[in-house]
């Protein structure tokens, strides 16, 4: 992953906005979450949240679908990955971490 990538990823989740919905569709999985029910969880108008969306989108860590009437948001897990491997890619100076969390990678979504 390119560093440019990474600091478009970065700045997309420092705001936090965008930070709690990235965080819904993390929780949502692979089903996604639909603007509207976004918008009602998060108690931000359908506008605001669109133009967060977007960025989100811009930045590469969701995705949106068609799905008849509907749009479907979904969390990009192999984009978030990438970014986490990233920045734990030298961690303990190249030598085994003492942390080996399966929480560290979203491997089942």
């Amino acid at each position: 992953m390119e560093e440019q990538d990474i600091i478009k990823a970065l700045a997309a989740l420092a705001q936090p906005l965008r930070l709690q919905a990235f965080r819904a569709l993390v929780v949502a999985g692979p089903q996604g979450l639909t603007p509207g029910a976004m918008a009602e969880s998060l108690g931000v108008p359908p506008a605001t949240l669109s133009f967060h969306l977007k960025e989100l989108a811009h930045a590469g860590l969701v995705s949106q679908e068609r799905a008849s009437r509907n749009i479907i948001y979904r969390a990009h897990f192999e984009q978030m990955n990438a970014v986490l491997g990233y920045l734990t890619e030298n961690c303990c100076q190249g030598a085994d971490c003492a942390v080996d969390s399966p929480a560290a990678a979203c491997s089942s979504c």
